[in-house]
């Protein structure tokens, strides 16, 4: 795993985290970790893989996380407090938040410390021709989880009647 893949899953993980205490709304701290993911991601993806069934475990990595951000979404819950919403994570947005990011790690530090073998004989089995799949597959998975998880967010906001102000990201954090 690289530094940059750390920084990327300990800015998500922090993102729920500050989000547990609750946050309000703005077009900022919605933009944000969408570009955020967007441009370290991008910075990893070379290419998408194609051959065999490389794509089949792309589109299953961007979809597990359309999933889990989807849900992260509808756990987490959006009240309007005034003009503005304020969102604030329950615990099962958090540990949907963390399945995702955990099962990258896990994946990564399993990979380089003994199971390399293990995927490599999965990989032949399943026709999966590169090891580059997998790792497009985990970016994906990221982005999808943090583009989808916003998405329901935003139209969640939207559902209240709440203004979503420009504003910036650090002076919206509530601290009720």
């Amino acid at each position: 795993m690289t530094i940059p893949e750390y920084v990327l899953n300990s800015a998500l993980i922090g993102l729920v985290v500050l989000q547990v205490r609750g946050i309000t709304i703005t077009k900022a701290a919605l933009v944000f970790p969408v570009v955020m993911t967007v441009w370290i991601a991008t910075s990893l993806l070379r290419a998408i893989p194609t051959q065999g069934n490389d794509l089949y475990l792309v589109v299953g990595g961007a979809l597990a996380g359309a999933a889990l951000g989807g849900l992260a979404g509808l756990a987490t819950s959006v009240t309007r407090r005034g003009a503005n919403a304020i969102a604030k994570a329950g615990a099962l947005a958090a540990v949907l938040w963390v399945v995702g990011i955990g099962a990258r790690l896990t994946f990564s530090i399993w990979a380089s410390h003994g199971g390399a073998a293990t995927i490599r004989a999965f990989s032949t089995t399943h026709h999966i021709t590169s090891g580059a799949a997998w790792g497009t597959a985990f970016i994906l998975m990221a982005i999808a989880e943090v583009a989808t998880r916003t998405g329901v967010i935003f139209l969640r906001t939207l559902r209240t009647g709440a203004v979503i102000e420009r504003g910036g990201l650090i002076r919206r954090f509530v601290t009720a």
